[in-house]
């Protein structure tokens, strides 16, 4: 049996990765704290202490929330490991909302098959709103970033615009819409007053399937070699330019996915659904999402923990205000550790090397000037370079 070597796993990329996103959010939490004392000491620590346990008291809660953010960290991820930026999550989000929407009310569809074909139809919405991105990114060198957040905007006034204007999915005097009929909703996992669906297991599910295809295939691999260096990938003989309309719709479906699972779920109300209303407002679980992957150094298992976590401390900031404190103290905290998470790598870098020398080892190895170097095997020397 091999003996344990803690000179190599601290110097693994998985523990580099888990004790970055560690310390990031360590130090969030900790600036949020300091806010709060700031802004009203004497309920600070209760405040805190609402935000760290609350959301024990709505675990299928955090399950419900965490799914549209694991699948848009898995979006925003997925592109990350191509070398793109997908800010343009929440416009795909929106429109493959839209798209299962507008499948629940307006076809007849049986009902065995009728939620399966919305969530199909929220994939394809979100795959045509990251293609064109992809597109102009591949053929015409325009800059993803530009395109896909110009894109948020239009699909959330194309979407309010198309919805206010279907008779059939719009309660003007509601100003939202409609309830969608019992056959579109996802399956409920039966937890009582929760909207936790079969949703949150198929959003695992795929980032299952997505950690294998990055890793495990030669597809993944010219995906992650083409991040790296487009250039040397093309030299190699990849197809980058299909790499990257391939990726951006990959990012799109997952997207649209989550919007689609979203407003699919089951509602906590019988007889009604979840609602869409058009108040022309880019939707937070995109940008959000951006945060889950960050976190999760756009590994898709780790999403699925960093979605959850996000979740978790959102559901507790809604519980901050019985202490005195507004719900957007938890975007304060969300914000300051994406912020530590640009740079906690090097934070992490010292934090391991004490860890090492703690236990009598050492990461670095300094070269000796003195040594003279190792002798080149005869077998070496006779090769040609």
């Amino acid at each position: 049996m091999k003996k344990f070597n803690l000179r190599e796993f601290t110097a693994s990329p998985g523990f580099n990765s888990f004790t970055a996103t560690l310390l990031a959010i360590f130090l969030g939490m900790l600036f949020g704290l300091i806010v709060m004392l700031a802004a009203n000491p004497a309920n600070a620590l209760e405040g805190f202490s609402r935000i760290l346990t609350g959301g024990m008291r709505r675990i299928p809660d955090v399950f419900y929330y965490a799914t549209p953010l694991i699948m848009t960290g898995l979006s925003v991820g997925f592109a990350f490991k191509m070398g793109m930026f997908n800010i343009g999550a929440s416009g795909q989000y929106t429109m493959g909302m839209f798209f299962a929407m507008y499948v629940g009310f307006m076809f007849n569809l049986p009902p065995a098959i009728h939620c399966f074909v919305c969530v199909i139809a929220g994939m394809i919405g979100g795959i045509l709103w990251g293609l064109i991105p992809g597109f102009f990114k591949a053929y015409l060198n325009v800059n993803e970033v530009i395109t896909s957040i110009m894109f948020n905007y239009i699909g959330m006034y194309l979407v309010d615009m198309l919805v206010q204007g279907n008779a059939t999915m719009y309660v003007s005097s509601k100003t939202r819409t409609a309830y969608l009929p019992a056959s579109a909703q996802l399956t409920s996992l039966g937890i009582k007053g929760s909207s936790l669906s079969v949703a949150f297991i198929v959003a695992i599910v795929i980032a299952i399937i997505l950690y294998v295809v990055l890793n495990k295939t030669t597809f993944g691999y010219e995906l992650r070699a083409t991040g790296f260096n487009a250039n040397a990938a093309t030299y190699a003989g990849m197809n980058g330019k299909r790499n990257i309309v391939i990726t951006m719709a990959i990012a799109g479906a997952m997207s649209g996915l989550g919007g689609a699972f979203a407003i699919l779920a089951p509602s906590t109300i019988a007889g009604s659904s979840m609602t869409y209303e058009p108040v022309n407002i880019v939707t937070q679980a995109g940008f959000t999402g951006i945060a889950v992957a960050l976190l999760g150094s756009s590994n898709p298992i780790a999403t699925i923990f960093t979605g959850i976590f996000v979740s978790y401390i959102y559901r507790g900031g809604t519980l901050a205000s019985l202490a005195g404190f507004k719900p957007e103290i938890i975007d304060v905290v969300i914000a300051v550790i994406i912020y530590f998470s640009a740079f906690s790598m090097v934070l992490n870098a010292a934090f391991r090397s004490k860890i090492s020398k703690a236990f009598g080892h050492d990461n670095i190895v300094k070269p000796n000037a003195n040594a003279e170097p190792d002798p080149v095997p005869a077998e070496a020397e006779s090769e040609e370079v």
